[in-house]
C-alpha cells in the first residue's frame, strides 16, 4: 500500500499523544476525580473536536462536543434502541412553514432556558447564531465555523426576531428538509461571547472577534446538559453536569465526563483493558473476544451510516464509465469484510436498505459477483494485463471511519481480481474531512479518483441530496465528485418542495433508486457503531443513530 510522507509522520505522533493523554488521565483520575462519578471516554479523533459551538472532526464532534454542551432548535431522539431516531423539539417547541411563502419558517422557542453563563435564551440568541456563520458583516462572524455549518444547511439564508420567543428563518428556496438540517446548528451564548470580545486584545474589531472566539472555545457556554470544566487541546476535554438543565429526562447522572483523543484502535483497546478509560469507540476487531473475556461489554446497533468510496466525475476519472462503477460494486467481498470486522458491519444494498421508505427498488443489484464484474471490465477495455489505475484518498482513523486501514486494504485486494490497481493516499482524518468540501478538482485531492469519508444517512439531505445535486458542488457542500445533472436536480426538487411526508418519501424513493443505478459510490459497508465499555456503565442506550446521548449514562 502506498502512503504519503505526511501521513506516515502523523501516525506515530498521534499514538504518542494519545498514550500521554491516557497516562495523564490515569494519574489525574486517581486523585482529584476520585470522589466524583466520572465517565472516561476514548474517541477515535486525533484531537478534541472544536468546542466553540460548531464542532469539527466529522460527526464525532457533534457527538462529543456538540450534543453534550449545546442545544439546537431541533434534536434527534436518542432514547430508543429499537426504533429509528426521529426529530423532536429542542430549543424550539414547534415550527411551521408559511402557508403562502414556503421559504419562511416560524419557530416558537422554549421559555425559561438559560445558557451556562446564566444568560437567557431568546430569539436574539438564535438570530446571533445564524449570523455567526452566514452574515459576513456581523462583528461575531467566524469563517472557521462556516464550512461545517453552511454545507449542512445550504439553503438557510437569514433569521429574524418576531418576538422574544419567536424567530423566523428564511431559506433560498422551499426546503422541507430544513428542520432536520437545523440539528447541526448549535446555539452558543451571545452574552458570554460578548464578554470575551470586550476583554479581547486586537487593533480592529475583526482581530478582537477572532481572539474572542479563541477565548470562547477554551471557556464555552451553551445550554446543553453538560458544561465545560477543563480543556487541553490535543489531550483532553472535561465536562460536568448541568444540574439546571431544562429537560429533567436529560439531567446528567454522572458528575463529570472526560474525553480523550485516541486515533489508534489498539491504543484505545489497551486503555480500556488497563482501566485507564471506561468506554472506547470502535475497538480493534481482533481484540473483541479478549474484551468480552475480560468482562467488558460491546454495544452495537444498525444505524444509518454509510462507509463508501465516493467517486470522482472530473475529467479523466476512470469512474466516468458506468461499467467500471458497477464492476467495483460487484467485486467487493462484503461478507468477507464483515468477518474481518468480527461481524461489526452490515452489508449494504445502497444508501438505505430494502424495506426503507426511500428504497425505491433500484434496477442495479449491489452484490458479490466477480464474473459479472470481470465481464463489465472486459467490455470497458481492462484486463489482468491492463488494469485500471485508481487512487483513493483515505484516513488512518477518524469519526465513523470504522477501521479504515485494514478495511481499505481488504477492498484493495478484493478489487484486484476484477482488474483494479488501487493506490492509497493516506492523510490525517480532519484534513480528509476538510478536503471533502474542496472537491476532486482541488489540489488537496492530490490526484485522487475517490475519497473514503463515511457519512450519516439520517435525513434526505445528508443521505442523498448533498452528493447528487449540481447545487452542492464544492465548496457549497459535499458533492466531492461533481456528480449530477438535470435529471437528478429535478428529482431532488420534487422531494425538497414536497411538504407531505408520504409524497416526499415517494419522491425520495425515486431519487434513491436512480442513485444506486448510476452508482456515484462504491457502497462498501454500513456501520453498526461498535463501542466497548465497562460493566460499571449503566443506562446507556445505543440508538439507531450515529449519535448517542451521554446524559442518561450512570456509573456504579
Amino acid at each position: 500500500m502506498n502512503r504519503t510522507t505526511a501521513s506516515s509522520r502523523f501516525a506515530p505522533r498521534s499514538l504518542g499523544l494519545s498514550l500521554a493523554a491516557a497516562a495523564c488521565l490515569a494519574a489525574f483520575g486517581g486523585s482529584a476525580l476520585a470522589q466524583e462519578k466520572v465517565l472516561r471516554i476514548a474517541m477515535t479523533a486525533a484531537d478534541i473536536p472544536r468546542t466553540l459551538g460548531q464542532p469539527d472532526q466529522g460527526f464525532e464532534g457533534n457527538r462529543f462536543t456538540g450534543i453534550p454542551m449545546y442545544d439546537a432548535l431541533t434534536h434527534w431522539d436518542l432514547s430508543k434502541a429499537d426504533a429509528p431516531s426521529v426529530l423532536v423539539p429542542g430549543l424550539a417547541t414547534s415550527w411551521k412553514v408559511d402557508d403562502k411563502d414556503k421559504t419562511k419558517w416560524v419557530f416558537k422557542l422554549r421559555p425559561g432556558v438559560k445558557f451556562h453563563d446564566g444568560s437567557d435564551l431568546t430569539a436574539d440568541a438564535i438570530v446571533w447564531n445564524v449570523q455567526k456563520v452566514l452574515d459576513k458583516d456581523a462583528v461575531h462572524f467566524d469563517a472557521s465555523q462556516v464550512g461545517v455549518t453552511a454545507s449542512r444547511m445550504p439553503t438557510l439564508r437569514s433569521a429574524r426576531k418576531i418576538d422574544n420567543l419567536t424567530v423566523e428563518l428564511t431559506t433560498s428556496e422551499p426546503d422541507a428538509f430544513l428542520p432536520l438540517n437545523l440539528t447541526n446548528l448549535f446555539i452558543a451564548s451571545p452574552a458570554h461571547w460578548q464578554k470575551k470580545f470586550d476583554a479581547a486584545p486586537g487593533a480592529t474589531p475583526a482581530d478582537k472577534a477572532k481572539a474572542a472566539w479563541t477565548a470562547f472555545a477554551a471557556d464555552a457556554s451553551g445550554s446543553g446538559p453538560f458544561k465545560m470544566a477543563r480543556f487541553v487541546p490535543r489531550e483532553r476535554l472535561e465536562v460536568v453536569a448541568n444540574k439546571a438543565y431544562w429537560d429533567p429526562k436529560r439531567t446528567p447522572k454522572v458528575d463529570r465526563v472526560v474525553m480523550l483523543p485516541m486515533p489508534e484502535a489498539n491504543a484505545r483497546t489497551a486503555a480500556l483493558l488497563s482501566g485507564q478509560v471506561d468506554w472506547i469507540e470502535a475497538p480493534a476487531p481482533d481484540a473483541m473476544p479478549q474484551i468480552r473475556q475480560r468482562g467488558f461489554k460491546i454495544e452495537s446497533n444498525a444505524q444509518p451510516h454509510v462507509w463508501p468510496w465516493q467517486l470522482s466525475f472530473a475529467e479523466g476519472s476512470p469512474w466516468l464509465d458506468k461499467r467500471v462503477r458497477h464492476a467495483a460494486n460487484l467485486c467487493v467481498d462484503r461478507e468477507g469484510l464483515k468477518t474481518l470486522l468480527g461481524g461489526m458491519m452490515a452489508v449494504p444494498k445502497g444508501t438505505v436498505p430494502p424495506g426503507h421508505p426511500w428504497w425505491g427498488n433500484p434496477k442495479f443489484d449491489i452484490k458479490y459477483d466477480v464474473k459479472a464484474a470481470q465481464a463489465l471490465m472486459t467490455q470497458a477495455g481492462f484486463s489482468a494485463a491492463k488494469p485500471v489505475k485508481v487512487k483513493v484518498q483515505i484516513s488512518a482513523s477518524g469519526s465513523g471511519q470504522m477501521q479504515p486501514l485494514p478495511m481499505n486494504e481488504f477492498v484493495q485486494q478484493s478489487l484486484k481480481q476484477c482488474y483494479f490497481d488501487v493506490e492509497f493516499d493516506v492523510i490525517e482524518w480532519n484534513t480528509l474531512f476538510t478536503n471533502w468540501r474542496k472537491g476532486a478538482k482541488d489540489p488537496s485531492a492530490n490526484g485522487a479518483h475517490a475519497t473514503n469519508v463515511s457519512y450519516a444517512a439520517m435525513d434526505p439531505f445528508f443521505a442523498m441530496v448533498r452528493f447528487t445535486s449540481t447545487k452542492t458542488f464544492p465548496p457549497v457542500s459535499n458533492n466531492w465528485g461533481y456528480f449530477g445533472n438535470d435529471e437528478f436536480d429535478k428529482l431532488i426538487a420534487d422531494a425538497r418542495t414536497t411538504f407531505d411526508d408520504k409524497k416526499r418519501d415517494e419522491a425520495l424513493a425515486k431519487l434513491h433508486a436512480r442513485i444506486v443505478e448510476e452508482a456515484p459510490f462504491v457502497w462498501i459497508a454500513h456501520d453498526v457503531g461498535p463501542r466497548a465499555m465497562s460493566t460499571k456503565i449503566k443506562g446507556f442506550v445505543q440508538p439507531r443513530s450515529w449519535f448517542v446521548d451521554l446524559a442518561p449514562v450512570s456509573m456504579d
